[in-house]
C-alpha cells in the first residue's frame, strides 16, 4: 500500500507563486511514475503534470506549460509542483497521484494509469 498526502495549497492572488508538495509513505519503492491532477467545481479531474521515476521525463498540460514545474526526490519520497504566475483559472483541488503498475520510464498523463491518489489540497486564486 502507498499513502500520498498533499500540502501547500491556499488562497493567493493572481500572479503569485505557490509550491505544492506530496509526501509518499508505505511501499514507496513500488512507485514508478507520478503526477499532479486538478479538479475544479463542476468539472472533471484533469491532467496537470507528470514525471518519470528518475525525473528525466516530464509532461505538462498546455494550460500550465511554461508556468508550472514538476519535480521529485525519491530519496525523500516527495513530489513537488512549483506553480508560477497563477491565474483564477488555476483554482481547483490539486491531487497527487502515483503509479505502481507501470514502468520506470516515460510519464503517465491519464487518470487511468494511476492507482494511488492523495486526498487533495485546495488552491484558490483570486483576481
Amino acid at each position: 500500500q502507498v499513502q500520498l498526502v498533499e500540502s501547500g495549497g491556499g488562497l493567493v492572488q493572481a500572479g503569485v507563486s505557490l509550491r505544492l508538495s506530496c509526501a509518499a509513505s508505505g511501499r514507496t519503492s513500488s512507485i514508478y511514475r507520478m503526477g499532479w491532477f486538478r479538479q475544479a467545481p463542476g468539472k472533471e479531474r484533469e491532467f496537470v503534470a507528470a514525471i518519470s521515476y528518475g525525473g528525466g521525463s516530464t509532461s505538462y498540460a498546455d494550460s500550465v506549460k511554461g508556468r508550472f514545474a514538476i519535480s521529485r526526490d525519491n530519496a525523500k519520497n516527495t513530489l513537488s509542483l512549483q506553480m508560477n504566475s497563477l491565474t483564477p483559472e488555476d483554482t481547483a483541488t490539486y491531487y497527487c497521484a502515483g503509479d505502481t503498475r507501470g514502468t520506470y520510464h516515460y510519464t503517465a498523463t491519464s487518470i487511468h494509469e494511476y492507482d494511488y491518489w492523495g486526498q487533495g489540497t485546495q488552491v484558490t486564486v483570486s483576481s
